[in-house]
């Protein structure tokens, strides 16, 4: 079994930075394709970065190209997503997740792993 835990989520002005990290235990991850996505209250959840099992591929969100950046360090099994510019239309609780494949993946249905969540807040 693999534990994946967010941290890093906080509040923030419009225009602000936050980085957010995924930790697992249980089990390492440079076997597998790791993705971040998001919710929204009564929304379905939301695609927002994918990375390959090495790092080299990496898949966004038009929404947040140029703005967020998905990396990993599978030394320290950890994955990491750093947001800048931050809009309030970026507020949701973001997730971590984890692929039993290699290949990055904008499929929410495609991930088996998933941590709890930590909450991302954007004011105006």
């Amino acid at each position: 079994q693999v534990q994946l835990v967010e941290s890093g989520g906080g509040l923030v002005q419009a225009g602000g930075s936050l980085r957010l990290f995924c930790v697992a235990s249980g089990r390492t991850l440079s076997s597998n394709a790791m993705g971040w996505f998001r919710q929204a209250p009564g929304n379905e959840r939301e695609f927002v970065a994918s990375i390959s099992k090495n790092g080299g591929t990496t898949y966004y969100t038009d929404s947040v190209k140029g703005r967020f950046t998905i990396s990993r360090d599978n030394a320290k099994n950890t994955v990491y997503l750093q947001m800048n510019n931050l809009e309030p239309e970026d507020t949701a609780v973001y997730y971590c997740a984890a692929r039993w494949s290699g290949l990055p993946s904008r499929t929410t249905s495609e991930y088996t792993y998933w941590g709890q969540g930590t909450q991302v807040t954007v004011s105006s």
